[in-house]
């Protein structure tokens, strides 16, 4: 597995609390009770504890430690639906429509961060991405000064060197069609979440253009969200439009990009829209053998994330600690 040593070392240092929504399904609790064994996080799991300790007892995963909450018997609940209908009074909601929308696991367990008896949300096993944002906009809302919510994946494997080749890549989950304007907020969030995995980040706005040799409405787009990303962060090698053979390949870039300070040698790429970078991603991971973690949703208040529907249980442990590390 890619090294978490770091990640867990601050989790050591100041222990944090994650909520898993899908308390009861095998994956989860066998990434819990390795949590549990190597004592740096908190797992805590939603469900009736008696089907969540029958789960675990069948599978014959430990889970002595782990809190589990039933969001059919909760002692806040009153004061979770209170909070809630003050955030979604401009909607009208009133508590008896707040009740059922609060007794699913992931509106609940969002609502256990707003309340601050955890610190982070994983959950997504058995549903979508759009069930794991929607109560996260709803509740936790956008950061100060962003408007949306993206996501990035980071690509690893290891290299020839014997060090692992690290990517990020941007956004490949959430925003289908993103303007410029998002493409810069998008660009922004990707680097400082590549930064917690030790990158430094040498960022290529992708296209099927590389410094104009095409014409068309999306490559003028990736143009200037280019120039805006770097007017924005100018500490930040950026570069762009860039074809994906210029922003990897030296040879390529000394012809289509000469001069460019990340042509050749991009390590996070910003793709025009989810189309493009959910292929790109997992023809990396498919078909170039690298190990993908994500979505990583960017943007939140919270570090709230989201699990494929077909995870595993090394997934769901190495999600649980990004999650918690970037809390």
């Amino acid at each position: 597995m890619f090294g978490f040593g770091t990640m867990i070392d601050k989790l050591r240092a100041n222990p944090k609390r994650i909520v898993f929504t899908e308390g009861a399904d095998p994956r989860i609790l066998e990434a819990a009770s390795r949590l549990l064994a190597a004592n740096f996080l908190t797992p805590v799991l939603l469900g009736k504890k008696e089907d969540v300790e029958k789960a675990a007892e069948e599978a014959g995963y430990n889970i002595r430690g782990a809190e589990i909450i039933d969001p059919e018997n909760y002692d806040r609940f009153d004061e979770m639906v209170d909070v809630f209908c003050e955030l979604r009074k401009s909607k009208g909601m009133t508590r008896e429509e707040a009740i059922p929308i609060l007794r699913q696991a992931n509106y609940f367990g969002t609502m256990l961060i707003k309340l601050g008896v955890v610190d982070c949300l994983l959950g997504g096993a058995t549903y979508s991405t759009a069930d794991t944002v929607r109560p996260a906009l709803q509740i936790i809302k956008t950061k100060p000064g962003n408007t949306i919510v993206s996501s990035c994946f980071i690509l690893v494997r290891p290299s020839a060197t014997g060090d692992n080749e690290v990517l990020a890549m941007a956004d490949c989950a959430i925003n289908i069609e993103p303007d410029e304007d998002q493409l810069v907020e998008i660009c922004g969030e990707t680097v400082e979440c590549a930064k917690v995995f030790g990158m430094d980040p040498h960022v290529a706005f992708l296209s099927f253009s590389t410094k104009g040799s095409a014409k068309s409405d999306t490559v003028t787009k990736m143009h200037n969200a280019t120039e805006k990303a770097k007017a924005k962060y100018p500490n930040t090698p950026i570069d762009g439009e860039l074809q994906f053979d210029a922003a990897v390949a030296p040879r390529v870039a000394a012809q289509k990009a000469p001069g460019s300070n990340v042509a050749g040698h991009a390590n996070t790429f910003i793709f025009p829209d989810v189309n493009a970078g959910n292929i790109g991603y997992k023809i990396a991971q498919r078909m170039g053998n690298f190990e993908a973690y994500g979505p990583i949703l960017l943007g939140l208040n919270a570090q709230i994330n989201d699990l494929s529907r077909g995870c595993n249980a090394l997934e769901v442990y190495s999600m649980a600690i990004i999650t918690a590390s970037m809390a």
